[in-house]
């Protein structure tokens, strides 16, 4: 009997649209913001991350459209670092973003795996189809330049082996969307037989059930495989395989059970090192913040007895070399009550409450206030 899936997702993210929106309002205070000697970064970041991604669209339009120039543009010219990388991350649309993301992974210095891995096993299939339009089409755009390659093309020809063979039947994005109930029980003997139930290991077995099947079909296969074995699929998984193909068959599971889960952890291990891996914080928090950062939240606070917000800020401040004032959201709520008011208030603070360029240390805070920014704390994003 084959089951058919339909599923009514509610709103998870903790950003969302600002309610008295304005986008000709916004791009003239940004003007404002980056007018004369000196750019309010402190302003700028405290808009951009109380709107929504598509506000930020419209935003752009709006100040191209009053002042004949390119917003990302604008804003690259005044900011630089860690803070440049970040705003320009919230300035791209969603899909445009994990495509330059791909490219950056596969062109770089050597190939990112940890950020190839982390999108083509976390994204849905018609996201990664839509990521492909993106990439291939390579429209000049201000947020990452052209790139006018197939990303299969580009992966078959940084990756090998069963790594790729996996990576490339994720990226035709046609996961099934169907429970086959009388697969179930077969496709965990499958698995059993082509990891711990034989000496070697089936590479092809597995990363044809698990690259093909439909999430909760595998749920209810790796139920099983519990129920039959004693032991969950993972445990397999790290003891008949190793390296990339490991990392990514463990991802791929982990999202199956739990996207926000498998987040959680990334998060976790970005800021567990030693110094935090701004890169995987930076995507990981503009990626999911309008998607279900509320459910990495409540999963980070579950798995590791901490708020995120916590450890974002205790792993900022363990890399800052100077202090600054408390930000509105670390401060008791109620105290910013009108957004535009807050701003051209902020506007006229002295110069030392302003983010310095050259100050690591400070750099470093610019980036816990946009990751504190995107898990939404009520001060900041009810203004």
């Amino acid at each position: 009997m084959r089951v058919l899936l339909h599923t009514v997702v509610a709103y998870r993210g903790s950003v969302k649209p600002f309610v008295n929106f304005n986008a000709k309002q916004d791009a003239e205070f940004l003007h404002k913001a980056m007018k004369g000697i000196g750019t309010d970064e402190d302003a700028i970041l405290m808009l951009l991350t109380s709107r929504s991604n598509d506000q930020r669209q419209q935003i752009k339009a709006a100040y191209k459209k009053t002042y004949g120039k390119d917003l990302v543009s604008a804003l690259k010219s005044e900011l630089g670092g860690l803070l440049e990388s970040l705003i320009v991350a919230l300035m791209t649309p969603p899909i445009e973003y994990d495509a330059s993301q791909l490219h950056k992974a596969l062109k770089g210095a050597g190939t990112d795996d940890d950020a190839l891995i982390e999108i083509l096993a976390s994204r849905t299939g018609d996201q990664i189809k839509d990521i492909i339009k993106v990439y291939k089409k390579a429209a000049c755009s201000s947020s990452f330049q052209s790139f006018g390659a197939k990303l299969e093309k580009d992966i078959c020809g940084d990756t090998s082996g069963y790594y790729q063979k996996l990576l490339v039947i994720l990226l035709q994005g046609s996961r099934e969307k169907e429970v086959d109930e009388k697969k179930i029980e077969k496709d965990a003997k499958d698995l059993f037989a082509a990891g711990e139930g034989k000496f070697g290991t089936d590479e092809e077995t597995l990363i044809k059930i698990i690259g093909n099947r439909s999430e909760e079909h595998l749920r209810k296969v790796f139920d099983t495989y519990k129920k039959l074995y004693g032991s969950d699929i993972e445990d397999s998984i790290e003891g008949e395989t190793t390296g990339n193909l490991e990392n990514l068959l463990l991802a791929v599971l982990k999202c199956v059970r739990s996207v926000p889960d498998y987040f959680a952890e990334v998060l976790y291990k970005s800021m567990r090192r030693a110094g935090t891996d701004d890169s995987t914080l930076m995507r990981t928090m503009v990626s999911r913040s309008e998607l279900d950062m509320l459910d990495i939240r409540a999963s980070f606070q579950k798995k590791y007895g901490v708020s995120l917000y916590t450890t974002i800020q205790a792993s900022s401040a363990s890399s800052a070399t100077t202090t600054r004032p408390l930000w509105p959201e670390m401060q008791p709520a109620g105290r910013v009550k009108n957004d535009r008011y807050q701003l051209l208030k902020m506007k006229n603070e002295p110069s030392n409450h302003r983010l310095a360029r050259s100050s690591p240390g400070l750099e470093r805070l610019s980036l816990e206030k946009v990751a504190v920014l995107c898990i939404g704390k009520k001060t900041v994003l009810k203004l």
